[in-house]
């Protein structure tokens, strides 16, 4: 009776920490210097960050659409002009790394039982947001999204992945 108990919390526990690692999403981290205040930048300007990797037009547009978004809902107002109070710019990289893909059946370790694990390259976009002070000429918040853009992921998939990490990458803009 004792390793019956014991084997469903085993399985119980293996199954939270399957989900836990099935789970894993987009990772964000920002930034920012503090002190800075916030309330006075209300309009912003797209700019060019020099040297950094820019996608395709369409994907370039769409990642503007959803930083424009999530801007316009913190009430900023996007400009063309150079009276801007902010500049916004971007930039992506696209790295591979390896994901591991185990299951197993049997009772585990103690139990024997047979499990397999094969291992495949998985492309992890990153998208880099930038804004600027333009007087000052300072950077004055950042923010990283990982896992954001995939270049072998059908474009709706994109789009989704890319609006849901730019509300979690400026659900705390402007910094309290």
């Amino acid at each position: 009776m004792r390793s019956t108990n014991i084997m469903k919390i085993a399985v119980n526990l293996a199954v939270v920490l399957m989900a836990g690692i099935i789970a894993v999403g987009q990772d964000v981290r920002t930034n920012y210097v503090p002190g800075t205040d916030f309330s006075k930048y209300r309009t912003y300007k797209w700019v060019n960050i020099e040297g950094g990797a820019h996608p395709n037009q369409i994907v370039d547009a769409e990642i503007k659409q959803s930083v424009d978004s999530q801007l316009a809902a913190k009430g900023l107002t996007k400009t063309e002009s150079d009276s801007a109070n902010m500049y916004v710019g971007y930039q992506i990289a696209v790295d591979q790394e390896k994901q591991w893909n185990a299951y197993g059946m049997g009772g585990g370790i103690r139990f024997g039982g047979m499990g397999t694990a094969t291992s495949s390259t998985i492309n992890v976009g990153t998208l880099v947001l930038d804004m600027y002070d333009p007087a000052s000429k300072q950077l004055i918040w950042t923010g990283q999204a990982t896992k954001t853009i995939d270049p072998s992921s059908k474009p709706e998939k994109n789009e989704k992945n890319l609006n849901k990490a730019m509300e979690k990458l400026l659900r705390n803009f402007p910094p309290k």
